[in-house]
């Protein structure tokens, strides 16, 4: 009796606990491969333009981390998110490292669901951030069709790339996500000092998804504090539509348009006078393009073609790729 019990006791203290979580990563990634040429002059080039992976997983029911990569960003390696992340309630997550600043919309979407080619202006030039620190989250169900999500955080104001710099000044960003039924509304506040002069934004979008079809808006205002630069505005509107189809091994197309532009736009770094200088120019852009993929359960391949047509304004110089284009590329993602 006692023999048995001891096996018994034995094999209750081996059972699997209740809370018990898969250790093996989960590992994801993007491979974009494109062809663009710009109209006018006929120069052309092939890129990778993002061969990108991550790898995310959970150590514990409430403690998870990701990873993410840029094996391949033209040519380039970056790393681009690093972070660990406590959940402290079922709504209230902790989290720190590095990764995006909590602000915007279009700048979140990865090299897998982009909708274009190329990122908004607003995506790509004017709110592409992101820094080390930590911030927040909570989620805050408000019915049984709508969500209130809310997150704040405090980082670095320097560059990623050297965490080792001791400063007295902090960047923060805050957003609200407000989700109801098929639409999303977020605001964002965002204040970064990258040189000495501090930057001060806001932003708000409202997305519109019905079945196949998504609609979106978007606007960015940018203060530069001091009047040591106009103030720069970012603005994004386009609508995406999907629909099966049977060509080869294709199971989708869609089609896309879109209008975005910007103001004049500073990164906030200083010349060697002191002075902030605009890095872009003003422009505004019409983007037309269509999508033919292959889906099959967490894998999919897209094959896409766009034009962009550029309306830069008088006296502005035109960088070389920065013109009227034609992009063609190959979206792997898994």
């Amino acid at each position: 009796m006692i023999f048995q019990s001891a096996i018994a006791a034995e094999e209750k203290t081996e059972e699997a606990p209740k809370d018990k979580v898969d250790l093996v990563p989960k590992i994801n990634g993007a491979i974009r491969a494109r062809w663009e040429m710009e109209t006018k002059s006929g120069a052309s080039r092939f890129q990778v333009r993002n061969a990108r992976v991550a790898i995310s997983g959970a150590i514990a029911p409430p403690v998870h981390y990701y990873i993410q990569t840029d094996f391949c960003d033209r040519g380039k390696m970056k790393i681009l998110d690093a972070w660990g992340r406590v959940d402290l309630t079922k709504d209230l997550k902790l989290q720190a490292g590095q990764f995006r600043l909590p602000f915007g919309t279009d700048c979140f979407r990865g090299p897998g669901n982009y909708i274009f080619s190329n990122r908004s202006f607003i995506g790509g030039t004017i709110n592409n951030v992101r820094g080390v620190g930590a911030k927040l989250s909570y989620a805050l169900p408000t019915s049984a069709i709508s969500r209130l999500t809310l997150e704040a955080g405090a980082f670095n104001p320097t560059a990623m790339g050297d965490h080792n710099v001791w400063v007295k000044q902090m960047a923060f960003a805050g957003k609200a996500l407000y989700t109801i039924g098929e639409v999303k509304i977020a605001a964002g506040a965002e204040t970064l000092i990258p040189d000495s002069i501090r930057i001060n934004s806001l932003s708000g979008s409202v997305t519109w998804t019905h079945g196949e079809l998504t609609l979106e808006g978007e606007y960015i205002n940018k203060h530069y504090t001091n009047n040591a630069h106009k103030a720069a505005h970012g603005y994004n509107i386009f609508a995406d539509y999907g629909f099966p189809v049977k060509a080869g091994v294709f199971n989708r197309a869609s089609v896309q348009a879109r209008f975005d532009g910007m103001t004049a736009y500073s990164d906030g770094l200083r010349n060697e006078d002191g002075l902030l200088t605009t890095n872009f120019d003003a422009r505004n852009r019409v983007t037309v393009g269509g999508t033919l993929s292959y889906i099959y359960k967490f894998v999919r391949c897209d094959l896409r073609l766009s034009y962009e047509k550029y309306f830069y304004h008088q006296g502005a110089v035109i960088a070389p790729g920065a013109g009227d284009k034609v992009c063609a590329e190959m979206v792997v993602k898994f």
